[in-house]
């Protein structure tokens, strides 16, 4: 159904992901997809916004965030000020992605934990998507998988 939604539609939830973690859904779009059917607002954010508007059509992908030249931090506190759900949830990779969750309330989920309770497939770490290709092949799913086995390390 979702994570931990109560009813398909409620929009309790303001959904957020690192773009890493969307990086790592198996198909973004159908998640995305999954997600609005329980969240009032689902979105991507990273510090990079064309990296951001790039991913999100590449993958066919609504962002409900406005993209600025401005970091996660601003935009997870402009997207929680701007929202009235009740919930707020960032979906993260990284150490980093939980602080900058605390530090702007909201609630930090792993993007495996919330691929598991949402019912989402995650992709293959080794395999390339269109982005990577375009930023170097080989190097860059070799990044990919060092940060995704040291994420799992937290």
């Amino acid at each position: 159904m979702g994570i931990d939604a109560t009813e398909p539609g409620d929009g309790d939830v303001t959904l957020v992901f690192s773009l890493g973690a969307a990086r790592s859904l198996a198909d973004p779009a159908a998640a995305f997809a999954d997600a609005r059917r329980w969240s009032r607002h689902v979105g991507v954010v990273a510090n990079e916004a064309d990296r951001v508007a790039a991913f999100a059509r590449e993958h066919g992908v609504e962002n409900d965030y406005a993209l600025r030249n401005w970091d996660k931090w601003g935009t997870l506190a402009d997207a929680r000020d701007e929202s009235a759900a009740p919930r707020y949830v960032f979906v993260g990779t990284t150490r980093a992605d939980e602080r900058v969750a605390t530090e702007t309330g909201y609630e930090f989920l792993r993007v495996d934990e919330a691929a598991e309770k949402a019912g989402w497939e995650l992709s293959d770490p080794g395999a390339p998507d269109a982005a990577e290709e375009g930023r170097g092949g080989r190097l860059s799913r070799a990044r990919r998988a060092l940060r995704n086995a040291l994420s799992r390390f937290r």
